[in-house]
């Protein structure tokens, strides 16, 4: 019997600058109304199928920002403003702007979207119908598909296709924010019913290992050129984890059963910090079980069993994710249609069924759970909707949560020292070792020692507590992901987070954070 795990990670860094409310880019909001909810709420026609859903706290806290009005969007407010009232400047990042969403996959099929796109590449003027129809078309090509065909004004307003007016984009403005105040609630409905598992991560997504120490990449790749001064501070990879914990115990009244350590970046000397906080198990790459073990071949017997890492702080149970398995569906499968995708893959499960010869085996989907969609026709509906009908008429594919399988399916097998990498290669070079994701450690470690010496001061606890609360965003994965790959969005974010933080503790904005990160 195939025991299928099936984990989904929905991640967002925290984007909402501190001191204004103000986030500058609307991702929370348009993957909350495109991928969050409808993941959950498909398994609706599937009762057989349980999944496993990994919510990251600041994706989380950034949700409840919409409900609680702590927000402000400026790609919101620039969508419900009547197009008659545009100035220039608001026209011109309309233009600009609004085209952000998969072009092959979603623009080029929707008739009159297409058109305005086509508009604004050959430089032709837009009429203040352009400008509302734009409006409209931005929001409800984010909306997923899932909500167009079943909410009835969706629906309409899809099939009308043109001539909106001010009423109807108020509308589906306002269906977005209902979508997200329900996305929590169905969460923690499903996970009572036992459809689904939820597991959360260390609260701002940082690189734990790294927290650890930056000299940590050395240990998973020696070649590793590491920044200039050492960040090294493990009582914040313990906060983290901490905090997103009780993020996790405010939303579904008790702790969580596992934890998706971000990147799935592990490290012998972070497992202490797992077992202390009560996590039963984590989940990460098929890569560092082998590289743990010492074992060049990959070998499938070790692959699809969890297996557990017993220490003087208690024990911690791990499983591996199915590397080729999990990237077909994050990489590959948005190729084919959804027939030729789904028979692929439980081909593969079946082949895993008959080398076991009947054997109860585990094997572990974890991927993305959102950024995989946009690049399959129709946000990945038609291939999850067939997958799922597929695995339900199985009958040696069961699928499980991972908490469920440990109950019934205790690890047998224990590994000794867990070594450190990541799901990427099994090393951290995505975050660390060019010049210009050192750079942004160097910072980091700057401002860390700032913090520091706050105690020094006479600062209001409340002053403090923000304080810390910036810095830990500061630590997050995506800062260091995208420097080296020319996204000037995230560095001017990283480098807003940190002048944040030398405003709150009241020191001089060091003349470096004023300029692009790429500037030497």
């Amino acid at each position: 019997m195939v025991n299928l795990a099936i984990i989904f990670h929905m991640h967002q860094p925290y984007y909402k600058n501190l001191l204004t409310r103000e986030t500058p880019v609307p991702w929370v909001r348009f993957h909350g109304t495109k991928d969050y909810l409808d993941m959950v709420k498909e398994l609706e026609d599937f009762p057989d199928i349980k999944l496993t859903f990994n919510l990251v706290p600041s994706l989380i806290e950034q949700i409840q920002d919409y409900s609680k009005k702590t927000v402000i969007d400026k790609f919101l407010e620039l969508s419900r403003k009547p197009a008659a009232g545009l100035t220039h400047d608001e026209k011109e990042f309309i233009r600009e702007n609004f085209f952000m969403i998969n072009r092959d996959t979603v623009i080029n099929r929707l008739p009159r979207y297409y058109e305005l796109f086509l508009k604004k590449l050959a430089q032709k003027s837009y009429t203040q119908q352009d400008y509302l129809d734009l409006q409209v078309w931005f929001n409800l090509a984010w909306t997923d598909p899932y909500f167009r065909e079943r909410v009835p004004e969706l629906k309409a307003a899809e099939k009308k296709g043109r001539f909106y007016t001010e009423n109807e984009k108020q509308l589906i403005l306002n269906k977005h924010l209902e979508i997200l105040d329900d996305i929590l609630p169905t969460y923690k409905e499903y996970v009572r019913k036992g459809r689904i598992e939820v597991t959360i991560s260390p609260y701002y997504h940082p690189i734990l290992p790294l927290l650890y120490s930056t000299n940590i990449a050395k240990e998973a790749n020696i070649n590793t050129v590491l920044p200039n001064v050492q960040f090294s501070y493990p009582a914040d990879a313990k906060a983290q984890i901490k905090e997103g914990i009780k993020m996790y115990e405010s939303i579904f009244g008790n702790p969580p059963p596992g934890m998706w350590p971000s990147e799935e970046g592990v490290c012998e000397h972070i497992v202490p910090f797992f077992i202390q906080s009560g996590i039963r198990w984590i989940v990460t790459d098929e890569g560092m079980l082998f590289k743990s073990l010492k074992i060049k071949k990959r070998d499938p017997r070790l692959i699809y069993q969890p297996h557990f890492l017993k220490r003087k702080e208690g024990e911690l149970n791990i499983v591996f994710r199915d590397r080729n398995l999990s990237d077909m569906i994050g990489f590959v499968y948005n190729k084919l249609s959804a027939e030729e995708a789904v028979k692929d893959f439980i081909g593969h499960l079946k082949n895993i069924n008959n080398a076991f010869k009947g054997e109860d085996v585990l094997v572990t989907i974890a991927m993305d759970g959102e950024n995989a969609w946009e690049y399959y026709p129709n946000d990945g509906h038609d291939f999850l909707r067939a997958l799922y009908k597929g695995l339900s008429e199985e009958k040696e594919i069961k699928t499980v949560t991972v908490n469920d399988y440990l109950n019934t399916h205790p690890p047998k097998r224990q590994i000794r020292r867990l070594s450190a990498g990541s799901w990427i290669y099994s090393e951290f070079f995505r975050w660390i070792g060019n010049p210009y994701k050192n750079k942004a450690w160097e910072y980091l470690a700057a401002a860390r020692e700032e913090l520091k010496k706050i105690k020094r001061k006479s600062l209001p606890v409340k002053t403090i507590k923000l304080a810390v609360k910036q810095m830990y965003i500061c630590e997050g994965s995506d800062w260091f992901w995208w420097y080296g790959d020319n996204q000037e969005d995230f560095d001017r974010m990283f480098r807003m987070h940190l002048s944040n933080f030398y405003t709150i503790i009241g020191e001089p904005i060091p003349g470096y954070l004023s300029r692009s990160l790429y500037i030497d």
